[in-house]
């Protein structure tokens, strides 16, 4: 709250109060002149990918693009953010069926207009990647989840050469509900901690996993994006990223609860994303030729 409190954007004493929703940041909302602003605070996180670099990057752009709001100040550890008023998306109203058209469109422009605005280095988010390097955090920190590892490891093996060649866009890769506001208008995406080039199927299944989209929502979701034209194979190569997402989402809680200060029951949310893994997994049913 000091760090805040104290940024040389403010011409006069003010009060932050915390935003409650952020997993990874403090997040405090900052009345200063009549105005309101949204302060995010926080340091790289090597251990999840997180560099600060790259989150002030995807921000700059991501407002360039007219995806999010605009980045007002930045001091080391600190972005000053143009405040929406709105409604906060939930997983409910996610799922409504004109909203996710919204939605849909909202991530198309996410991965086609930011890199006009990108500048300077940007970071890569492959899955895959992060999970092989979670699964030596967490074997190098004695981690509870240590005994799961070699299952884990074996199966993230399994759903990267099902999911194959890809793509690459310019995603958000953390499209939870809390991240998407309606302000009556229009929709924004906010908090680009994680952004980083990746296969438009992260962000598509991210949403999917984070939301709890039945299966009619998903065919109706991957319709919506590659415009009614959905290969033979697509369906099959997302259900496996929606799995990767869930892998990742439990195996990001497991990598918090050794190094996150944070009061959050990270033991519990790994847990939770596990099961949900576990369960997306089997529904995959892997052939002897996909060992």
């Amino acid at each position: 709250m000091r760090i805040a409190e104290g940024l040389t954007f403010w011409s006069e004493p003010v009060t932050a109060e915390p935003l409650g929703g952020g997993l990874t940041n403090a997040n405090f909302l900052v009345r200063h002149r009549g105005e309101r602003f949204v302060v995010r605070v926080g340091n790289d996180i090597p251990r999840h990918h997180v560099m600060r670099f790259n989150e002030r990057a995807a921000a700059f752009a991501a407002h360039a693009a007219g995806v999010s709001p605009r980045v007002l100040h930045q001091e080391p550890g600190a972005l000053v953010v143009a405040f929406v008023e709105g409604q906060v998306l939930s997983p409910e109203t996610v799922r409504e069926e004109k909203r996710l058209e919204r939605i849909v469109e909202l991530i198309r422009l996410c991965h086609t207009r930011m890199i006009e605005h990108l500048r300077g280095p940007v970071l890569m988010f492959w899955p895959f990647h992060i999970l092989r390097d979670y699964a030596a955090s967490l074997h190098e920190g004695g981690s509870r989840f240590a005994p799961e590892l070699p299952r884990l490891a074996a199966a993230a093996a399994k759903l990267e050469r099902r999911i194959g060649a890809i793509d690459v866009v310019f995603c958000h890769n953390d499209l939870l509900a809390g991240n998407l506001i309606d302000d009556g208008e229009r929709l924004w995406l906010i908090d680009w901690d994680y952004a980083g080039f990746n296969s438009p199927l992260f962000d598509l299944a991210n949403l999917a996993s984070n939301n709890g989209f039945t299966p009619a929502i998903e065919e109706r979701l991957l319709s919506l994006y590659f415009g009614g034209k959905v290969d033979a194979d697509l369906p099959a190569r997302f259900a496996a990223m929606r799995a990767t997402s869930l892998l990742r989402e439990a195996m990001w809680g497991m990598v918090s609860e050794l190094h996150s200060t944070l009061p959050i029951d990270y033991v519990a949310y790994a847990k939770e994303h596990l099961a949900k893994f576990d369960a997306a997994f089997v529904e995959l049913d892997f052939r002897k030729g996909d060992e």
